[in-house]
């Protein structure tokens, strides 16, 4: 048998590298986890939940004024709109579960202290925990990923100044840099957006200091100096060779910090710093609910599921993510 002949046959190594890499080896790794599965079956759940409710209350801006918002919802019957305050004498306040003696079938979680349908305000609140999740997820993870690659990489004065300002930074505590950067920003006016900001910002220094560990152990790799050697620029080293190589446990902890921002941005709306009423908002409902526990426990019951349920999906996914990208546990 000739030289390779073996490693021809069946597509040779080729199909075994592309077997045990890439995004359909990661996935398959999740899916045959159980627990990992449910994650993932969670999080894609919440995710088109979010995105339904996403357009739909947005239907005016982008129609162009075609169609109001909230029309998908009021055309489906277990719908209302979310945040329409009955008039006096057509909603009842406090009607408790469908599944309750006194609740009703046209309220399944029942109804708040203004008489708005519950259930159509916890799956509209998904929109605004979740997309505020993965936003302010997403600033910390490019904001992280920049500021510590160049500073792993460049090393010297450069890591020095960065590092500097990232640890000023990581030192002071997440609630209270939050709650002064939104107060401040907005001009005491809080709003749902500039906690986005605050909680981005917040997590830069986490996600830097990941990549940052990552990245100086990567620059000394044998690629890294061949390409140096090749004069590839620094830039272009930086964006093709370093960051893609680091990204791993990046991803994996930006998937895990979802879940814990979902449960940080709701805290702010409990404390007045996040979503303003009447946005359906699972934290700013635990504020409003916290008023009325003996009238009515459901209040708080029903969005503090939600965020459990949610926070849960994400850390599952979060964890099997882990083991799909860790090369220790390939076979």
């Amino acid at each position: 048998m000739a030289i390779g002949e073996s490693q021809m046959d069946d597509g040779g190594p080729t199909e075994d590298v592309e077997a045990k890499f890439g995004w359909r080896h990661t996935l398959g790794k999740i899916t045959d986890d159980t627990t990992a599965r449910w994650g993932l079956y969670i999080v894609a759940f919440v995710l088109v939940i979010s995105a339904y409710t996403m357009v739909d209350s947005n239907l005016s801006r982008l129609t162009f004024g075609v169609l109001s918002d909230f029309t998908f919802a009021e055309a489906i019957p277990i719908f209302d709109h979310p945040e329409r305050i009955p008039p006096p004498g057509e909603g009842e306040s406090h009607l408790p579960p469908a599944f309750h003696a006194d609740g009703s079938m046209a309220h399944p979680l029942g109804t708040d202290p203004t008489g708005r349908d519950y259930f159509t305000r916890i799956v509209y609140g998904a929109q605004v925990s979740v997309s505020v999740g993965i936003a302010s997820t997403l600033i910390g993870f490019v904001g992280g990923t920049i500021i510590g690659s160049v500073s792993g990489f460049y090393g010297g004065k450069v890591d020095d100044f960065l590092m500097r300002i990232v640890e000023t930074v990581y030192a002071i505590p997440p609630l209270i840099l939050i709650i002064v950067f939104t107060v401040f920003v907005s001009g005491g006016s809080p709003d749902i957006t500039y906690a986005i900001l605050g909680v981005g910002i917040t997590f830069i220094p986490v996600f830097a200091r990941i990549i940052r560990s990552e990245v100086l152990s990567i620059r000394e790799m044998d690629y890294i100096e061949a390409a140096r050697a090749s004069g590839v620029k620094r830039r272009n080293i930086i964006l093709r060779h370093v960051i893609p190589n680091s990204i791993a446990p990046v991803l994996v902890y930006a998937t895990l910090q979802i879940g814990v921002t979902i449960l940080l941005v709701a805290g702010l709306s409990f404390l007045g710093y996040g979503a303003q009423p009447p946005t359906p908002d699972w934290g700013e409902m635990l504020n409003v609910s916290h008023g009325y526990m003996h009238a009515n426990v459901w209040l708080s019951i029903w969005p503090g599921l939600a965020i459990l349920v949610t926070i849960m999906g994400f850390n599952l996914f979060g964890d099997g993510l882990q083991d799909a990208l860790d090369p220790r546990l390939e076979d």
